[in-house]
């Protein structure tokens, strides 16, 4: 039934139109509707990386809501407080909203639904993060899944069932004249210096680029995903992952069009089931975060409460800089700050090398990928460094230690990524490429190289700080 009483969106990590269950809740109300988008740093987090693609995001969510004659209205004060005041000034019976499946953003939601219930406005929560019901997923004893492979197995029994839905045809735009920040007065993109100068031509933020990445991905990508996606020298990956942390586009989404290509291209299968189980990844994610909520702060196996750590300021920088004297690594880091983004192979790699060959806490590293990451997502990034780290849910054993060099070997075997992240190496062969303190003085010299001027020599010995990783491991073994 249709109400002159006004609705409130508010829209969060939902940054789109198509497949919003919010959206069509509001619309299918009747009631004119007033749209918000609040950046409450004091109840939700973002890195410096999220940041740009926030602005860029909010950008292209204006413009789409503008082009159905609704305003965007923007706020940087706390969540509460604003949604109460926009409740006051349009006589608002209704707040709808996205539920964040996060520590913070249920604490927030809550806060929000307990000021507002003595007016008698009620806040209405829709899914649309993730695709299953957590909180139904249980084993047979009833206790929440700590492996993935039987969580995904539940998961896929539950299956996704609904297909996801077209933008609302019509939206009641509200009338009433109310306050809003310019999106550029909150300082999102950086200028002294912009150092965020190369993500434009890489990135295209919003719901528009959101569709244009997953169109070429499947169309291009999705048949050999499952052989190329662990290759960094290759375009094998979906990127697909700040589209969907951000919201821009739904999970739902994503897995209906996957399996649309699976059932139209047998070729398809292989490569759409292994992304389909990387999307099963993010899941778990969100569900050990839902279960153990502090995740992000504590390791999931408290033996590693007593893991001596090193503190080394000096070795976090080099790591932080691509300059620890290993390619691959260096490769990585360097491509992070360029892009705000790192293959998702060589994650595994320098997170890696800085908890075990560095010895240093995986917070550290989990906290500078949540600044220079687009896609820094508090339930990914906590799960994946746990997982690294071996104090993770489901985690590879500690002793399983990456060796950079062979990494590097195996899945950049031409040194093509290396090359193009660590030119100063670039005119190095191939044979000498991923270890270059083996190669002879003349090869170094030919290429221009000076070992410790050019290129820093390794901050550490592999087969030492292996040794020295399984030591401190046998230290919590007891």
């Amino acid at each position: 039934m249709s109400s002159s009483r006004p609705a409130i969106i508010w829209f969060r990590r939902d940054l789109r139109l198509a497949d919003n269950a919010t959206l069509l809740a509001a619309a299918a109300s009747g009631r004119p509707v007033v749209a918000c988008f609040i950046f409450d740093e004091r109840s939700e987090s973002l890195g410096s990386a999220g940041r740009w693609w926030l602005h860029h995001s909010l950008t292209a969510l204006r413009n789409n809501l503008a082009e159905r004659g609704v305003r965007l209205i923007l706020s940087r004060a706390s969540a509460v407080d604003t949604l109460e005041m926009l409740v006051q000034a349009v006589d608002a019976q209704t707040v709808y909203a996205t539920a964040v499946p996060t520590p913070e953003g249920s604490l927030l939601e809550q806060s929000v639904a307990d000021r507002l219930a003595p007016a008698g406005v009620r806040l209405h929560l829709y899914g649309g993060t993730v695709l299953f019901d957590h909180q139904s997923l249980k084993t047979l004893q009833g206790t929440p899944y700590r492996v993935f492979t039987p969580f995904w197995k539940a998961c896929l029994q539950a299956g996704v069932s609904s297909e996801p839905c077209a933008p609302p045809h019509r939206l009641r735009s509200h009338s009433a004249s109310i306050d809003s920040d310019a999106l550029d007065d909150w300082g999102l993109v950086p200028d002294r210096p912009n150092w965020a100068r190369d993500f434009q031509p890489f990135w295209a933020p919003g719901e528009v680029g959101a569709h244009a990445r997953l169109d070429a991905f499947v169309g291009e990508g999705l048949r050999d995903y499952a052989e190329l996606r662990d290759r960094p020298d290759l375009d094998g990956t979906s990127r697909l992952s700040p589209h969907l942390h951000f919201g821009e586009l739904g999970p739902r989404q994503v897995w209906h069009r996957v399996q649309t290509e699976i059932a139209l291209r047998a070729a398809s299968a292989r490569g759409g089931e292994a992304f389909l189980r990387e999307l099963g990844w993010r899941e778990f994610s969100y569900y050990l975060l839902r279960h153990w909520p502090t995740l992000p702060s504590e390791p999931f196996r408290p033996a590693f409460e007593s893991f001596p750590w090193r503190d080394d300021e000096l070795a976090l920088r080099s790591w932080q800089r691509g300059q620890t004297g290993y390619p691959i690594v260096d490769a990585g880091m360097r491509q992070l700050w360029s892009r705000g983004w790192m293959h998702n192979r060589v994650r595994m790699v320098v997170a890696s090398f800085l908890v075990k060959h560095l010895l240093l806490p995986w917070r550290s590293g989990a906290a500078w990928f949540a600044d220079t990451l687009v896609d820094a997502d508090v339930a990914n990034n906590s799960a994946s460094w746990q997982w690294v780290a071996g104090c993770g849910a489901d985690a590879a054993p500690y002793f399983r230690i990456f060796n950079p060099i062979t990494q590097g070997k195996k899945f950049d075997p031409a040194g093509d990524y290396v090359r193009r992240w660590v030119p100063e190496l670039a005119g190095l062969s191939t044979k000498y490429l991923h270890e270059p303190w083996t190669a002879p003085s003349r090869d170094l010299a030919d290429a221009g190289i000076r070992l410790g001027h050019d290129y820093p020599r390794p901050i550490v010995d592999h087969a030492a700080a292996r040794q020295r990783a399984l030591r401190a491991f046998d230290a919590i073994r007891g």
